[in-house]
Parts: structure tokens; C-alpha cells; sequence
């Protein structure tokens, strides 16, 4: 039936995302979701919305949720505020609204594998950039003509961050056009350069909810930087969909926002237990990239990275590989709670100390 679909939906290659796999006893480290829940009072505002309002359209300008986000960053006005469903959708528009220009943009070869898509959907050039052998993005890489940049910090898959001075950088380097920092992973250990929305009009920050305040499952993400970069996305959102956020997504939104204790008390938990896992990783032979996000990029010399994740994936244990250049050796591993953290370890351990990792060393 395809001979009905047009020349853009043949060409594509879309986005694959994360297994959602219906295992017994799954310990499910692959997705980056937060071990912990949201916050009590999340789920009492989306408990108080379920009433007759439903039948109502919602606030289609999210003015509660984008002033809430105003406040919590400080110096920011809620006109410099962007929402959309999921930071995904808010990046789609991105792409649209502030990227497609005649000159390509610029993105690190292994990053967020949703950039190219984009990029693809909306027929925009782009040039990937590669990373160092120590898998770091280098600013001095990004100060070139192109018609936009497009930056995780942290990185995804890999975890590195870039210092906020080297991001700048890269902002200052470019006045003419847009540089998009994707936050998704900045609560777990990095600097986030929101505060120089003010300083650089051709800044654009992209958030998450479902990270660091657990709630990827309400699908809220938002963008803040100058109030010019914002009309653009506001009108091809309005162009498309006036209505992303329904009214239990604004509430909650706001309340996890607005829940300061929880979402602090929830993200130094999973510092915690990243740098115990890391340890225990290092102690196993694994070579375990400096992460500031959700989850570490490590790799074993002497196993292979898509057996291991099978073998793992045999006791119930998920964790995300990917098949791609330069990184093919690497396991991503989402920080769960220190029980499936040391689950995994366990697992590994006998894993590497069983009999096929015998019989490689008879064999050298």
C-alpha cells in the first residue's frame, strides 16, 4: 500500500526508540528513566484536574507551567519561555522554526540519534562533527559558517559534558545563527547555560521533564532564550497543534517545577548511585566514560558489547546498544536504583568470570 505515500514518507528513516520489552522481573536500564517517581505533589495536581474541566480545552499558551519556569531559572521573562509535548516535539519545531537555512547545520557524529531525523523530515542539510578519540565535542570544531548548531550537554549516548565556558564559546562564535543546547541531562552534573539566554539572542535551550523530575511519561519538555526565537516556535506550533499540552500535563508539569526538595533530593540520589556504579564497573575491567547525565557509557576490552548486552538481556536485565560506528563495543546503562545497580553488577560479574570468559584465556 505505500504506492500512496508521499516522496518525504518513502525517504524516510525514522527514529527508533528505546525497547519497551514485557519481561518477568525485568530490571529495564536502557530508557534513561528516572528509578524514582515524581514528586507526591505531581500527582496530587493531576489527581485535582480530573474533573469536570476536562471537557474543556486547555490553556493552549500554558501560561501557569511557563511562569513557573520563569521563576525557577530567574532573569527570565515567561515570553522567553517555550512548551511542547516532550522536549522531541519541542526540538521538531526547532528544526523547522530556527534551523532550515541554505548552509548546513552542525552536530556531533555520535549524539542524539533524533537530530538527523529531523533534519531528514524537513529537508535540511546537515554535516555531522566528530568527536575526539576520547569521544569529546570541541568547540573550536563549531566556529565555522553553518546555518545552525545543535548540541546535547551532556552528550547522548556518551554522558561528557562541555564546560558552560566552552559552550559559550560556541554561541559568541556564531552571532548569526541559532545554537541549540539540548539539556535533556544537565540536572545530573552539569552546568546549564540558561542564564545566557539575556546575554546571547541567538541562544536556544532545550528541556526535559521526563529526566530529572521522572516524568516521562506526561511528556513535557520546553525551550527558553530570546523572545524573538520563541515567536518563531509559537507560530509553527500554532501552525500545527495549539493545543500540546493537555490540562494533567500543565499541572503536573507545574508542580514538579515548582517542587524544588523533590526534584533535589531524587537527583543527588542518582549522582550517588552513578558514581558507586561506575566504580564498580571500573573494578570489573570496564573503561567507563566521566558522565553527567542518567547513565554511563562503558565498554569491557575484552568482551564484545552486543554479546554482552544479549547476555545480559537472557536474566532480565536491559540495557541499550547500539550498532554504530565507533561505538559498537559500548553498553549505555540507564543509573536505576542501587538494588538493579548492583543486580547488574552481579550479573556482569559472573558473566565475565563464567565459562566463556575461561575459555578466552585458553585461547590466547
Amino acid at each position: 500500500m505505500n504506492r500512496y505515500w508521499s516522496q518525504v514518507a518513502k525517504s524516510l528513516t525514522p527514529y527508533v526508540p528505546g525497547e519497551q520489552p514485557k519481561l518477568a522481573n525485568l530490571v529495564k536500564l536502557n530508557t534513561n528513566e528516572n528509578p524514582y517517581g515524581p514528586s507526591p505533589k505531581v500527582l496530587a495536581a493531576i489527581h485535582a484536574e480530573t474533573g469536570d474541566t476536562l471537557r474543556l480545552y486547555p490553556d493552549p499558551l500554558a501560561s501557569r507551567l511557563r511562569a513557573a519556569i520563569a521563576a525557577y531559572h530567574g532573569q527570565i521573562e515567561a515570553r522567553q519561555v517555550f512548551v511542547g509535548n516532550g522536549s522531541d516535539e519541542v526540538l521538531a519545531h526547532v528544526f523547522l522554526a530556527l534551523l532550515k537555512h541554505e548552509q548546513p547545520i552542525l552536530f556531533p557524529d555520535i549524539s542524539y540519534s533524533f537530530y538527523p531525523v529531523y533534519a531528514n523530515l524537513y529537508q535540511i542539510t546537515y554535516e555531522t562533527v566528530p568527536l575526539s578519540a576520547q569521544f569529546e565535542i570541541r568547540a573550536g570544531d563549531y566556529l565555522r559558517p553553518n546555518g545552525g548548531i545543535v548540541i546535547a550537554n551532556p552528550n547522548a549516548p556518551t554522558g561528557r559534558a562541555l564546560p558552560a565556558s566552552e559552550i559559550e564559546r560556541i554561541v559568541a562564535g556564531n552571532p548569526d545563527s541559532v545554537v541549540v543546547i539540548d539539556e535533556a541531562y544537565v540536572d545530573f552534573g552539569a552546568e546549564s547555560v540558561v542564564p545566557l539566554v539575556n546575554k546571547y539572542p541567538n541562544l536556544l535551550v532545550v528541556h526535559t521533564l521526563s529526566k530529572a523530575r521522572s516524568l516521562a511519561g506526561l511528556r513535557v519538555g520546553f525551550a527558553v532564550g530570546h523572545a524573538d526565537l520563541i515567536e518563531a516556535l509559537e507560530r509553527v506550533k500554532d501552525s500545527f497543534n495549539s493545543y500540546p499540552l493537555d490540562r494533567l500535563a500543565q499541572a503536573g508539569a507545574t508542580a514538579a517545577i515548582e517542587d524544588r526538595e523533590w526534584f533535589e533530593r531524587t537527583r543527588q540520589a542518582v549522582m550517588r548511585s552513578r558514581a558507586h556504579l561506575t566504580a564498580d564497573l571500573t573494578a570489573l575491567g570496564f573503561a567507563v566514560l566521566p558522565s553527567s547525565a542518567n547513565f554511563v557509557f562503558a565498554r569491557h576490552p575484552g568482551r564484545d558489547g552486543g554479546e554482552l548486552a544479549q547476555a545480559l538481556r537472557q536474566r532480565s536485565i536491559i540495557v541499550r546498544h547500539f550498532k554504530l560506528p565507533r561505538i559498537d563495543q559500548f553498553l549505555r546503562i540507564t543509573i536505576g536504583t542501587d538494588e538493579q545497580c548492583m543486580g547488574l553488577v552481579t550479573a556482569l560479574r559472573e558473566l565475565l568470570e563464567g565459562p566463556q570468559a575461561t575459555a578466552s584465556t585458553e585461547d590466547t
